[in-house]
């Protein structure tokens, strides 16, 4: 990848994405300093240790793909249009592959576990309030973001474990569009009411 000096940056990616292929034990200072084309010594110039490094990386996933998504997604005024945003744009692509299966199965590890579910109280929240847009009074907006979050944290496995079964999941397969689309029109259609 890069030669010569990298930044804090560079390496943050580099955790996440060595998080993604294998997990906590995948972030080896060696192996990436090797892919990153530098010396161990770039390492010691931004982080103190390797938790430092995981730390780091974890906080970086964390304002990219909840903080900074929510923050923008909140600034669309119109509340359909914000719901449809906030799916399309968490359905549609992954940064890194496979990322965020990988460190729901990590959360044995207590940085990942406190990062993950301050995003999972975060993004959960948000979904609450999105819902609530839409004219959903609390109960219902609560029940209807833990099952959008289910859906898209099972979109994502769908999307690393069964490729080749569930093609639609991946983006730019053929039919993606189409399948976000029902999936995203899904969990906004409006509950039918309750029978007696």
């Amino acid at each position: 990848m890069a030669k010569g000096r990298v930044s804090k940056d560079d390496w943050t990616m580099a955790a996440l994405r060595a998080l993604a292929r294998g997990g906590v034990a995948a972030v080896a200072v060696d192996v990436l300093a090797k892919e990153l084309g530098v010396t161990r010594g770039s390492f010691y110039w931004h982080f103190d240790n390797r938790e430092a490094l995981l730390v780091a990386a974890l906080e970086t996933w964390e304002r990219r793909t909840t903080t900074e998504l929510v923050e923008a997604v909140r600034a669309e005024p119109d509340p359909w249009v914000r719901a449809r945003v906030l799916f399309a744009e968490a359905l549609g692509s992954e940064k890194i592959a496979g990322l965020e299966p990988a460190l729901v199965a990590q959360t044995a590890h207590p940085a990942v576990a406190a990062v993950v579910t301050r995003v999972t109280r975060t993004r959960l929240a948000f979904l609450a309030e999105v819902f609530t847009g839409i004219g959903h009074d609390p109960q219902s907006a609560r029940h209807r973001s833990l099952a959008a979050y289910a859906a898209y944290l099972g979109w994502l496995e769908l999307r690393r474990t069964a490729p080749e079964t569930a093609p639609e999941a991946r983006p730019g397969d053929p039919d993606a569009a189409a399948a976000l689309d029902h999936l995203v029109a899904m969990i906004l259609t409006p509950a039918a009411p309750a029978r007696p």
